[in-house]
């Protein structure tokens, strides 16, 4: 098992920026990879940014140059920088671990709202 906590969503003005982090624990030798999605009421969760362990990183094309996620493993952390925001990315943003075995595990989930 693996738990997964956020913190840092909040209210911020377009163009501001926020932090969001994701602590692991439990089973945390068996993640394979750790990720950030978004989910706006009436729409499918999606993917925001995905960091391997082995070192590769994907965005999806609306906050790529934007977001960066990067990965503390001595510390079991994902962190997600989000700068230039826009009220588009106004969602809950979700952590999500992948471990080796294909489980999939997800935090509970952190408001992010950005006005205009």
């Amino acid at each position: 098992q693996v738990q997964l906590v956020e913190s840092g969503g909040g209210l911020v003005q377009a163009g501001g920026s926020l932090r969001l982090s994701c602590a692991a624990s439990g089973s945390t030798f068996y993640i394979s990879a750790m990720a950030w999605y978004r989910q706006v009421p009436g729409k499918q969760r999606e993917l925001v940014a995905i960091a391997t362990s082995g070192g590769t990183i994907n965005y999806s094309d609306s906050v790529k140059g934007r977001f960066t996620i990067s990965r503390d493993n001595a510390e079991n952390t994902v962190y997600l920088q989000m700068n230039s925001l826009k009220p588009e990315d106004t969602a809950v943003y979700y952590c999500n671990a992948l471990t080796r075995n294909a489980r999939t595990y997800w935090g509970q989930g952190t408001q992010v709202t950005v006005s205009s």
